[in-house]
């Protein structure tokens, strides 16, 4: 029978070291780390759950007093266990096999002790298998840091939740992988390529060359939607977005232009090259240009809510009339900027015909249509008529979305046709789907322009949908933020997670 002898866990922990190992996770710039896979809310630092499964797998030293007879003896063996952990949490020893060798020994020179005692019971010596440690069971596994975390521990690991994301985030980053360790790829660009594929690199190389494929065979069918633009020189430059502002008619019937909702004309923060958007009122229309400098226009929002103003005649609206029209579904769009990206950094166009003619397209055949959750509390997009998912798009990015979807089913048989069986083929399905779902944050006109940084902002800044009144529209094709980069987050995550793990150990 097991022993009730304390854990190290029960006595205590190396906290500080812990911490810091928690502390260096939040880095975003961090790469590989299981984050990158798929969006989870609740997802737990992976170091925190490294050090915890292993101090309760281990004693403490004040249950071997026959080993440790002082308490100077016990301290001293609890510093090198400290030392383990210490060394277990640093995310740069992640991936060392030495050290996550030395602790899954001295878990199993634990669980070794817990056998030797259960000899005296001759029906409980049948139940102990001193050289394989129990398995591990998490009922709700969410983001998977736990099963990962006693997999990279030498233990095997069992898990499962009700939500469908939580099952797919764990099958992705668990079980899938294991299953195809050293094997090399089948794409045509590498299969030729001698050598050995360690852990999971040929499956990363396989995702990564066919989320190629798929970028590829969508700028054949969707690439002129998503123009270029020429500067005054004449030389073209790729756009990674569009910023667009929401706009209404404006109440007063003097006026009655299209008054933009647009809560700052700002687009770019950095010392020496600030920009901005300058508003063009010509009678009752009102066109945009792109200016330059510290100096500001006034925005048309004027306070929090669905506050503002008209820049054509100052008269300010309220929420209701914003609101009733949205939801009448009087509200348009109007582009505002273009911004591309070249070797010294963003460029900045007005708008053009060509670029509003291309985003004046009709929405595919197949779209998504369920009706967003009643939850004033953290959707709060409902009472300006998104109400359902396709609402939360733009007609361009959800025919982006859509061909992206469609190209995975593609994939598949493409996989097959270059030497893949079926499960190899619905594998890397996978992690080409959590690619998409990954751009799908980036790719909603919930999406604001982040000033600072120059770039799209998700459009999960927290644990909600907002109302986003001017939205930046990202380039799905071209750009920092293409359908094949976020592939790569995925792939990145992938073709590092097996390195430490043993042949034996397997998710379920």
């Amino acid at each position: 029978m097991l022993n009730n002898n304390k854990k190290l866990i029960e006595v205590a922990l190396p906290l500080e070291a812990i911490n810091n190992g928690c502390a260096q996770e939040k880095n975003p710039f961090l790469k590989g780390h299981p984050r990158s896979t798929h969006l989870w809310w609740a997802r737990r630092p992976l170091a925190a759950a490294r050090a915890v499964i292993f101090s309760q797998m281990v004693d403490d030293p004040s249950s071997h007093p026959e080993r440790f007879p002082t308490q100077i003896e016990q301290e001293a063996e609890r510093v090198r266990l400290f030392g383990i952990i210490e060394n277990l949490v640093k995310w740069e020893n992640v991936h060392n096999e030495d050290i996550l060798a030395s602790a899954h020994e001295e878990i199993l020179k634990n669980w070794r002790d817990i056998c030797d005692v259960s000899q005296s019971n001759p029906q409980a010596a049948e139940l102990f298998n001193p050289d394989k440690v129990p398995a591990l069971h998490d009922p709700f596994a969410g983001g998977g840091t736990i099963p990962l975390e006693a997999q990279r521990l030498g233990l095997e690991a069992y898990a499962s939740d009700l939500n469908p994301v939580a099952v797919m985030i764990n099958k992705a980053m668990i079980e899938i992988p294991p299953r195809f360790e050293g094997q090399p790829p089948v794409n045509p660009a590498s299969s030729h390529l001698s050598g050995v594929w360690p852990e999971a690199s040929g499956l990363a190389d396989d995702v990564r060359y066919y989320g190629e494929w798929m970028r590829k065979q969508a700028l054949k069918r969707i690439g002129h939607i998503y123009p270029k633009v020429k500067d005054r020189y004449g030389f073209e430059h790729s756009v990674i977005a569009w910023i667009w502002a929401r706009t209404v008619k404006c109440p007063n019937p003097v006026c009655g232009c299209e008054m933009p909702l647009a809560s700052s004309f700002e687009l770019s923060k950095k010392k020496g090259k600030e920009t901005y958007i300058q508003p063009i009122i010509e009678g009752k229309k009102v066109r945009y240009e792109i200016g330059y400098g510290k100096v500001v226009p006034k925005p048309p929002k004027i306070a929090r809510g669905a506050k503002f103003m008209c820049v054509c005649c100052g008269g300010a609206t309220t929420p209701e009339y914003i609101k009733n029209e949205a939801l009448a579904r009087r509200t348009n769009t109007v582009l505002m900027a273009i911004v591309a990206d070249s070797k010294v950094g963003r460029l900045y166009f007005s708008p053009d015909e060509v670029h509003i003619a291309a985003a004046k397209i009709d929405k595919p055949a197949d779209y998504p249509t369920q009706e967003l959750a009643n939850d004033p509390r953290n959707i709060w997009c409902l009472s300006y008529g998104l109400d359902s998912f396709d609402k939360l798009f733009t007609n361009r990015q959800l025919v982006a979305l859509v061909t992206f979807s469609e190209l995975i089913t593609e994939v598949r048989s493409q996989i097959e046709r270059d030497g893949g069986n079926d499960e190899y083929a619905k594998a890397i399905s996978v992690y080409l789907a959590c690619g998409v779902s990954q751009i799908c944050r980036y790719s909603c006109s919930i999406c604001g322009w982040n000033k600072t940084n120059e770039n799209v902002a998700q459009v999960f800044g927290r644990q909600a949908i907002p109302m986003v009144w001017d939205f930046a529209e990202s380039n799905t094709l071209e750009g920092p933020l293409n359908i094949t980069s976020t592939i790569e987050w995925v792939a990145s995550v992938g073709s590092v997670k097996i390195s430490v793990l043993l042949p034996s150990r397997h998710f379920k």
